[in-house]
């Protein structure tokens, strides 16, 4: 793909000005490297949705606590992190918070580049943000399954646990889904701000090749085209299976 853009841009003079020469074959060495921060990027935003989904049910819960206090700390949380940009929170996590002595450390069993502190804050402030957005989606979803069904199932004998396992989160599935994959696809693109604090992900990969070959236009189409297509790739298959579990659901209504 990469060498077939280099022959179009080289080759067609109406895409790029004379005084600029477009030469991919100075970056086309450099492949390893946006491999290995494409790989970065993948794992942190799994990781980062995972926790978030984990930390997003907790809030769940604590929301539809009888406790206001609890309650009230579950949703001041979500209008906090909501309402303040990433990168803030960012760099709060990463400078501010390590001026008050609240740090974390290094893993060096996890590796130079995973096991670094910037990395794990990086992980756990990217963590927090979206599990605040998760929340949303997740108490959007169970809120959607009709309150006749929890009732049906209470009148059956079922405990509030049996009915939220065996009835209210199955279907809440479906309406969940399409919210988490496009989270985690949105997370794949946001995760690049972790290379403004020297994090080694795809964005700051082509950092790295810019200043080793002097390019810049064309490290920058690069990672460009791999973003779109890790995206597209993860929306085709986030839609089949949406349709899987649409056609699972549509059975078990008629059922």
């Amino acid at each position: 793909m990469v060498y077939i853009l280099s022959h179009i841009l080289n080759k067609s003079t109406f895409l790029v000005p004379a005084a600029i020469k477009v030469d991919f074959s100075r970056v086309l060495p450099w492949w390893k490297v946006f491999l290995e921060g494409t790989g970065n990027t993948l794992l942190l935003s799994l990781c980062t949705v995972i926790f978030g989904l984990l930390l997003a049910l907790l809030l769940v819960l604590m929301r539809r606590s009888k406790l206001k206090v609890i309650s009230f700390i579950s949703k001041a949380y979500v209008l906090v992190v909501r309402g303040t940009p990433i990168l803030v929170q960012l760099v709060i996590w990463m400078y501010g918070l390590p001026l008050i002595g609240i740090r974390f450390p290094d893993i060096p069993a996890l590796g130079s580049v995973f096991g670094s502190r910037e990395f794990i804050t990086a992980l756990v402030a990217l963590s927090l943000n979206s599990a605040a957005y998760v929340a949303e989606l997740l108490r959007g979803g169970l809120d959607a399954v009709s309150t006749g069904q929890s009732e049906a199932a209470r009148s059956l004998g079922l405990s509030q646990r049996q009915t939220m396992r065996h009835i209210i989160i199955p279907q809440a599935i479906p309406i969940i889904l399409p919210g988490l994959g496009n989270e985690f696809i949105q997370m794949i693109k946001e995760t690049s701000i972790v290379s403004t604090v020297g994090i080694f992900d795809l964005m700051y990969s082509q950092n790295i090749v810019q200043a080793s070959t002097y390019s810049i236009f064309e490290p920058l189409i690069v990672i460009s085209l791999i973003y779109l297509f890790l995206t597209s790739v993860l929306t085709h298959f986030m839609k089949k299976l949406e349709r899987k579990f649409h056609v699972v659901n549509k059975y078990t209504e008629l059922a």
